[in-house]
């Protein structure tokens, strides 16, 4: 296998165990690329928040040859990944930044963006932070330019929806599990055992824990309906905000600077 087939591998790894959790998550990326084409045009400047291996890049990139991105994150395997798989691209740009350093804007090439967008990543932070970033968000991007943040949020109001789709999410997981999907700890046991990642692997576990081991789960002050994040974006100064996209356990949030 060359290596170019082997980043595209890990690459499609990483996506099937992303839906075993988000089972619509392509539904949610068209949706994201629908609104940033309709708002920014066919050659956007945009930037991929927290972009781990680079999902959202390669599907805009796809979609829309045109666009430029830059891909900020601070996990050393998922970046490796990355590098491996845009190497030689010059549409993209990747760069190692931690998004609680009130400073990660200056690691930045190009600004201001026409768009911002992120996945299933920010709600590792915490309620205040979150509503930091977002104000730091809305500064590098252009008037005009749109914020996408596609994340777990909930609506309460429907306890009993929620319940009986969350029990239904839960079957089809077991299912899955049973023919061998793998969940996010498998995953990364089996990206600890490639020569080529072990090592940055290995600085990863180092800076942000072994995800292999005890579940330390999420924040417990951290926002969970999408009511906060569009009252969140408009307290940062965003001119409009709104849902765009929902599933019972997740949503896809745009605001517009």
């Amino acid at each position: 296998m060359t290596e170019t087939a082997t980043w595209q591998a890990w690459q499609d790894h990483w996506d099937r165990m992303q839906e075993w959790y988000i089972p619509d998550r392509e539904e949610r990326f068209r949706v994201m690329l629908d609104t940033v084409e309709a708002l920014t045009g066919p050659e956007p400047n945009v930037l991929d928040l927290a972009c781990g291996t680079g999902s959202i890049t390669d599907r805009l990139l796809k979609r829309l040859p045109g666009a430029r991105s830059t891909g900020v994150d601070i996990d050393p395997a998922l970046l490796t990944i990355a590098r491996g798989h845009f190497a030689g691209d010059d549409r993209v740009e990747l760069v190692t930044a931690d998004l609680t350093d009130p400073s990660w804007t200056d690691a930045l090439p190009h600004r201001p963006y026409d768009a911002v967008v992120t996945a299933t990543a920010l709600h590792w932070l915490d309620t205040e932070p979150l509503r930091e970033l977002y104000g730091r968000i809305r500064g590098v991007l252009r008037d005009g330019g749109v914020f996408l943040n596609a994340d777990h949020m909930t609506d309460e109001s429907t306890p009993r929806l929620n319940a009986a789709a969350e029990a239904f999410h839960t079957a089809r997981q077991e299912r899955e599990q049973a023919a061998g999907v793998l969940g996010w700890a498998d995953w990364w046991t089996k990206v600890a055992d490639d020569p080529v990642l072990a090592e940055p692997v290995r600085r990863r576990f180092e800076l942000l824990g072994d995800p292999r081991g005890p579940k330390g789960g999420h924040p417990a002050d951290r926002p969970t309906t999408t009511r906060w994040h569009v009252d969140a974006l408009r307290e940062q100064g965003f001119a409009e905000a709104r849902q765009v996209w929902c599933s019972h356990s997740d949503a896809l949030v745009a605001a517009l600077r």
